[in-house]
């Protein structure tokens, strides 16, 4: 059996639900691949190259400004699972001006694609806004400060359903990132200097996250019953309702980018951080040829 390394560097559904369904499901078995799920939300650039990443948004900012060779192979979704959840009194994103906002920093991807969002809604991200910076978690201490007041809106991920937190509260969903800029976020990314694109246990590890995929647009059963485990302070409605608002309409079926969109959303990045586009989509997303199934279990 193949065995293989393959980190997360974010958490929640978005970041981790095509691995899951793929480990609960036993796809990794079927395929013959053992996969070591990983942490690697805290590692540096060095260690995480050193294995497979879900993390597309980060590897994309890596290959922009320090030239690491990251490849995506796999594609779950070209829209952003993250959120503006704000206080009463603010109903759009250009009430945030002179507002507090806690935010990733913005050498981080969803940094990087809050800036993005808040200049296109007519925001200067450092001299409009307040920003507080914090690093990615379950955004619980998020929740408590916006309660207390202490800040008036907060960039979310997919740890939650924002818009059941939004209505239990009594607070807003401003906007959701996906709405205002769309870019391939989430899949499978390696870096060739460690592990070639065709390497069996890779391939093997990006069949399985494709039958995962067809699983999170045809099985909505199955699905909402793997995403409670995301969203356990939610009810199973709520969990429904988030999956048909925000990943069965958007996840892909067969893990192919969308050129186009790729795109655009290099441009925009690079122009974010203020270095040269110095990739293409198609060289960065190498998608477009669907590996053989192995022949083991029928694909769904």
């Amino acid at each position: 059996m193949h065995t293989i390394d393959l980190a997360y560097v974010g958490r929640g559904l978005h970041e981790e639900l095509a691995a899951y369904i793929a480990d609960q499901q036993d796809y990794y078995a079927d395929e013959g691949v053992h996969v070591a799920l990983r942490d690697g939300c805290t590692w540096d650039e060095e260690r995480l190259r050193r294995g497979v990443t879900i993390g597309l948004g980060r590897a994309l900012l890596s290959r922009l400004t320090d030239g690491t060779p990251w490849v995506a192979l796999n594609v779950n979704t070209h829209r952003p699972l993250f959120w503006f959840l704000a206080r009463p009194g603010l109903t759009s994103l250009t009430d945030l001006a002179g507002r507090r906002l806690a935010v990733h920093a913005p050498h981080t991807a969803p940094g990087c694609f809050t800036r993005i969002v808040l200049r296109r809604a007519g925001l200067d991200p450092d001299r409009d806004i307040h920003t507080i910076v914090r690093s990615p978690g379950d955004y619980g201490m998020d929740l408590r400060r916006l309660h207390n007041g202490e800040i008036d809106a907060a960039l979310v991920g997919s740890t939650m359903a924002p818009e059941a937190v939004a209505a239990e509260h009594g607070w807003q969903v401003l906007a959701w990132v996906g709405d205002h800029f769309q870019i391939l976020t989430v899949g499978l990314a390696v870096d060739p200097t460690y592990i070639h694109p065709d390497d069996p246990a890779l391939q093997a590890v990006v069949r399985a996250h494709r039958r995962a995929l067809q699983v999170i647009r045809n099985d909505p059963g199955t699905t909402v019953r793997h995403i409670q485990t995301f969203l356990g302070g939610h009810t199973a409605d709520e969990a429904r309702a988030h999956y048909e608002r925000f990943v069965a309409p958007y996840f892909t079926t067969d893990g192919q980018a969308d050129l186009a969109v790729g795109a655009t959303a290099i441009t925009a990045v690079a122009a974010e951080l203020g270095v040269p586009a110095t990739v293409t989509a198609a060289d960065f997303y190498r998608t477009a040829t669907t590996p053989q199934h192995s022949g083991t279990p029928a694909e769904l």
